[in-house]
């Protein structure tokens, strides 16, 4: 089975990172603190200084700016939580991808070629995806493992929902096996901070490697050279 390599770090990285940085501390997720209307209409977006906090945005959920123009979360605290959910599991897929996409344009060619392999790139050295094409090269033994761990990951959360109740944070799998998640408050704070401000970064990472080589139909690596070739090149 070929499998470009971008393709084989997700596989082998999704389950393992699901979960690394999250787990429950209550106060995210209760909001004991503060209710879901909260007062203080004059208080100002931090993302957007010129428009009103919105009120369903209190400052308890990690990564919290003061960020959603067209209210989707607004509806009620379920929803809030559900699109967190959503956030923070796109962001942890588009942190792999960011890393996996490069690295197959930079190594797939190499390797296939080094184990009598079909490259599993486009024509021009791209990466499969659905704007690039190349698709229908990878196996579908692929997208078998890949819809497996998903449903996997899906009944951990499940789990972690049943199990911790008021207490479950979004995206918690139940998964830190390195135990690299802090014990205090303050610090799982910061930790989910962290992750959901660089998973916001990579999927604006993803849209651009997407858009670029759609529109230029060359690789990633060789249109910005200097972000993935050594300097000593």
């Amino acid at each position: 089975m070929r499998i470009a390599l971008n393709e084989c770090l997700l596989v082998a990285l999704v389950v393992g990172t699901s979960n690394a940085f999250t787990s429950s501390p209550s106060a995210l997720c209760t909001r004991t603190s503060t209710r879901l209307n909260a007062e203080g209409d004059g208080d100002m977006s931090q993302a957007l200084p010129f428009l009103p906090r919105p009120k369903h945005l209190d400052g308890s959920l990690a990564g919290d700016v003061g960020f959603d123009p067209f209210g989707f979360g607004s509806k009620d605290e379920g929803t809030l939580v559900y699109m967190r959910e959503a956030e923070i599991k796109h962001s942890r897929l588009a942190m792999l991808a960011a890393v996996g996409w490069p690295l197959a344009e930079l190594f797939d060619k190499t390797i296939a070629n080094s184990l009598n392999l079909p490259v599993a790139l486009t024509k021009s050295g791209a990466s499969p995806s659905l704007l690039n094409g190349g698709l229908e090269k990878i196996e579908p033994e692929y997208w078998v493992v890949v819809a497996s761990i998903a449903g996997l990951a899906e009944l951990s959360s499940q789990e972690a929902q049943e199990e911790k109740g008021k207490d479950y944070t979004p995206g918690d799998c139940l998964f830190d096996p390195l135990d690299l998640f802090p014990k205090d408050k303050a610090g799982q704070l910061e930790m989910q901070t962290k992750e959901i401000k660089h998973g916001r970064v990579a999927m604006m990472a993803i849209l651009g490697f997407a858009i670029q080589e759609a529109l230029y139909s060359t690789p990633v690596t060789a249109q910005t050279p200097f972000f993935f070739t050594p300097i000593w090149n």
